[in-house]
């Protein structure tokens, strides 16, 4: 078979696949054709020496808001993902009901990444900064499960903001309804938390096992540990019965002390995500890549940071074998690491710093076997100062 890609003497880590060491990835239209020691350079129509570099599966972020020019927090996706190795993108609630059509088709559809997205439980979806639940004849249910049914082959779970902005006077009411919608519709349901009432407990009490509890490295009301440091039991408990854990770092929801510390007590989390918004992206979060560094400086090794960000949410998006693997038959989504040594400071969202000595750098991005180009990223909204 003549390939049209090989990526030859490289760093794989696969962790779906279970493949971590020297291994050469060929590409034939569009899919994983081969993944071997060595492959005949002779073989390929095109040849990506990978020496020195680590070779991973397209990132797949499991937290991102992408309705650029419609929502307040909207990001252009393609810019970033090309710098970023970022392939797969879950957006996150930025649409609902009432505004999912335009996401289809002015995000979805003209897109060269792969977008998907959980629909807002709130008709309005983040047309606004907040408040989007204090109104609660915004959140119909019968649409909302009428919208999600008719585009299964993007919506694939449920979003609510669940914290003292985005509910108001109406505590866990929306998340109820979301938790409806999302049974009614067999698909999981995405809890945000931030800064209580209501408080974190509720909210947990509501997630079942495949649902995800998304910045659950807050620094507000709602963390996850308690004041000596510790897991919350009620959070232990959520996680040993299937809930996931994911970062969503964003520009308000990640703590290092919150993460040192569910790291030191055995809880790190299953996702590590970037929330990329219009202020996060200009910093602390910056990308996906800078927030995989972070839990390398914070102890995290390093094949554990790559499933975090590919095999994990894969899975998480019912996903796995398509997306965040490089598995013989799987999608050609591949991202190319160098790995930058030298002091290194990194802060969380209330800057708070940690120093490392390792960086990632993005330097490549394959999506279904094609290079994603370099392209210019515009300028932040108005409305950014």
């Amino acid at each position: 078979m003549q390939f049209d890609l090989l990526i030859r003497n490289g760093q794989l880590f696969d962790a779906a696949a279970g493949r971590v060491g020297r291994f050469d990835v060929a590409v034939y239209r569009g899919r994983v054709a081969a993944v071997e020691a060595s492959i005949d350079p002779g073989t390929a129509a095109q040849v990506v020496d990978a020496a020195g570099a680590y070779v991973t599966p397209g990132l797949v972020d499991l937290h991102t808001h992408v309705y650029h020019g419609v929502t307040y927090w909207g990001i252009q996706a393609a810019p970033v993902a090309a710098r970023t190795g970022v392939t797969t993108w879950l957006d996150v609630g930025s649409a609902g009901a009432w505004n999912f059509g335009g996401f289809r088709d002015f995000i979805v559809q003209p897109s060269v990444a792969r977008i998907y997205a959980l629909l807002n439980i709130s008709g309005i979806g983040l047309i606004a900064p907040s408040w989007e639940h204090w109104n609660l004849n915004y959140l119909d249910e019968a649409l909302a499960i009428k919208v999600a049914e008719a585009n299964r082959d993007i919506i694939i779970g449920i979003k609510a903001r669940i914290d003292k902005n985005t509910v108001g006077a109406n505590g866990l009411e929306p998340l109820r309804r979301a938790r409806r919608v999302a049974d009614a519709c067999g698909m999981p349901l995405m809890a945000h938390i931030a800064h209580g009432p209501p408080e974190v407990d509720g909210v947990l009490a509501l997630l079942r096992e495949g649902d995800i509890l998304t910045h659950c490295c807050t620094g507000g009301s709602m963390r996850l540990i308690d004041a000596d440091g510790r897991p919350l039991e009620v959070a232990r408990r959520a996680r040993e019965a299937g809930v996931i854990l994911d970062i969503g770092h964003g520009a308000g929801s990640f703590d290092f002390e919150v993460a040192e510390a569910m790291l030191r007590h055995g809880m790190p989390p299953d996702v590590i995500s970037s929330d990329i918004h219009q202020l996060s992206i200009r910093g602390p979060m910056f990308d996906l890549p800078t927030t995989l560094s972070k839990f390398l400086a914070l102890g995290m090794p390093l094949a554990e940071v790559f499933a975090a960000a590919t095999a994990k949410p894969a899975a998480a998006m019912g996903l796995a074998g398509q997306v965040g693997t490089l598995a013989v038959g799987a999608h050609a989504d591949i991202a190319l690491f160098r790995e930058e040594q030298g002091d290194y400071n990194f802060d969380d969202v209330f800057n708070h710093r940690r120093s490392g000595t390792r960086r990632l750098v993005c330097e490549g991005t394959w999506l279904g076997g094609r290079r994603l180009p370099t392209l210019p990223e515009p300028p932040p909204a108005p409305w950014i100062v």
